[in-house]
């Protein structure tokens, strides 16, 4: 689980980030005044990178909150069995099945290069190289 650190009130939208325990993408952030006594308020809207599942956070400004860190990999596909495809990492040449999307179904045949992100625990396929 490769995250890092960052402050909720520097982040904007496109970021990414970790809401209970998934990694998402900012959609929208609002930031509240401070009070009297208070700290200004954070209120972050995020969607979900592997589920697209939209959670929202409400925290202090200057509170700190887990960003993960994306790699971004290529593989060469080896065989495809329905919407599973086996591939083989370019640099390790580590054998693993990857979920093929739907936008992806038609161009994805066996002996080509995809790129694909290690989020967290999750590796997603994102698109075919040509």
């Amino acid at each position: 689980m490769t995250t890092k650190m960052s402050s909720i009130g520097s982040l904007q939208k496109g970021n990414y980030v970790v809401i209970e325990g998934a990694a998402c993408r900012v959609v929208d952030t609002q930031v509240s005044r401070p009070g009297k006594h208070g700290h200004a308020k954070v209120r972050m809207t995020a969607v979900g990178l592997v589920d697209d599942k939209k959670r929202v956070v409400v925290m202090p400004g200057h509170d700190n909150i887990e960003v993960p860190i994306v790699e971004k990999k290529t593989a060469q596909v080896l065989s495809i069995q329905g919407t599973i495809a086996n591939v083989m990492e370019s640099e390790t040449y580590e054998t693993f099945d990857l979920k093929i999307p739907g936008e992806l179904k038609d161009s994805v045949v066996e002996g080509c290069n995809v790129l694909y992100w290690v989020i967290l625990k999750d590796k997603i396929m994102k698109q075919v190289k040509s």
